[in-house]
């Protein structure tokens, strides 16, 4: 089941190599509760046994600045996932505690009962409908980058024929440039060769290396490794594919989907959405209508 794109080589100023590489192997933790009171209508939604727990577990791949990432101590999980998630469920009455993890582990780790929500940019698509329900709560295309000198010719996914893509494993991006590959095959042109890397991180690292020619991500988190590259990277082509992130919840979890709907239009309503939009500088990701289960492909 695809998802939407992720991470890079420099994820924010006063990020570490040490941190970088917590953000591979290790857990991070946040628990900072929200500033605004509980939501009585939208708490009373809460399923009893998660209201009785108190803290909701929440499993992102931080490795997806400005999205989700490791802070500069090495182990917290910071971001503007962790921003909204801290104070959507400061809503509901709930702490949280974000948990480092890969990628393509989180839903089939939501299915097992180990973490209670999936929290880390998904694309909301049908295909993971029929498994979790999705909160959308942010908008985003995919876009490619590569290194500023010497790179190639990129317009399109039809112009990746023949090019070698970065992607992280079990992205919407590497579902689209495999996908390309075989277009490229059925065209009878140069095959699109895809390096699929468990994060976002390694997929960068490829192209900075040089094993890959082009990387692909979501628009927001494309646009900050560029800014953040020094120079390094810079962004080619057009954005393409914008589509609804969503928040994964357990069908098994009744009404908690709706809960968190509810507390996620207080926060639009008094501002502190656009606020944490804001400082993570992904303003123009912002969803004011949100629904669930909205995806459109």
């Amino acid at each position: 089941m695809p998802k939407r794109a992720r991470r890079s080589i420099s994820l924010r100023a006063g990020v570490t190599c040490a941190a970088v590489a917590l953000a591979l192997t290790g857990a991070g933790v946040a628990t900072a509760a929200g500033s605004s009171g509980v939501d009585k209508k939208a708490a009373a939604l809460v399923p009893a046994s998660l209201a009785k727990k108190g803290t909701v577990t929440i499993a992102a791949d931080a490795t997806y600045a400005p999205n989700e990432f490791i802070a500069s101590n090495g182990h917290t999980v910071i971001g503007m996932d962790v921003d909204l998630g801290t104070a959507l469920f400061a809503k509901l009455g709930l702490k949280v505690n974000f948990v480092n993890v890969t990628f393509d582990a989180i839903i089939t780790g939501l299915a097992a009962g180990k973490y209670d929500i999936g929290m880390s940019s998904f694309t909301d698509t049908k295909a993971r409908e029929k498994v979790v329900n999705f909160v959308d709560y942010f908008e985003a295309g995919t876009s490619f980058f590569e290194k500023s000198q010497g790179g190639p010719k990129v317009t399109n996914l039809a112009s990746l024929c023949g090019l070698t893509v970065s992607v992280e494993t079990g992205t919407t991006e590497q579902s689209d440039a495999q996908g390309q590959d075989a277009k490229c095959k059925a065209e009878h042109k140069k095959p699109v060769t895809v390096l699929a890397f468990p994060t976002q991180t390694n997929a960068n690292l490829a192209l900075s290396s040089g094993r890959a020619q082009v990387s692909m991500a979501d628009s927001p988190v494309a646009a900050y490794q560029v800014k953040q590259s020094n120079g390094a990277f810079k962004l080619v082509g057009q954005t393409y594919g914008t589509a609804p992130y969503g928040i994964a919840v357990p069908k098994a979890y009744g009404k908690l989907d709706q809960a968190m709907l509810l507390a996620l239009k207080d926060l639009i309503s008094s501002g502190q959405y656009a606020a944490i939009m804001k400082k993570w500088g992904v303003e123009a990701g912002d969803d004011t209508h949100p629904v669930l289960n909205g995806a459109t492909s």
